[in-house]
């Protein structure tokens, strides 16, 4: 089965607030839940030329398995940005 990261905007409403713990527990105890977490400050780089300035409103991921991606859009029922109304970006990760 594929794996999918859940990009994880800032845009929720009382996104310092969110618990996490149920929506993670849920993913663990169904087998699908394959790590995530929140993520701070960076930079973008380049050999050569200027780079661009990181994307400032992913606040976090979760990497999760899935048959498809109805399947893992599936998998956002609970999950705090999502039930706060923010937005959650679904990708693909390809395998090999």
């Amino acid at each position: 089965m594929p794996d999918f990261i859940f990009l994880h905007h800032d845009d929720a409403s009382g996104d310092g607030g969110l618990d996490w713990d149920p929506y993670l527990s849920r993913l663990r105890e169904a087998g699908v839940f394959q790590g995530g977490s929140s993520i701070g400050r960076g930079e973008c780089v380049r050999k050569m030329g200027r780079a661009p300035e990181p994307i400032a409103h992913i606040s976090g991921f979760i990497r999760v398995t899935a048959r498809d991606l109805a399947e893992a859009r599936a998998l956002l029922t609970g999950n705090p940005v999502f039930e706060a109304g923010g937005t959650v970006e679904i990708r693909e990760l390809p395998m090999g």
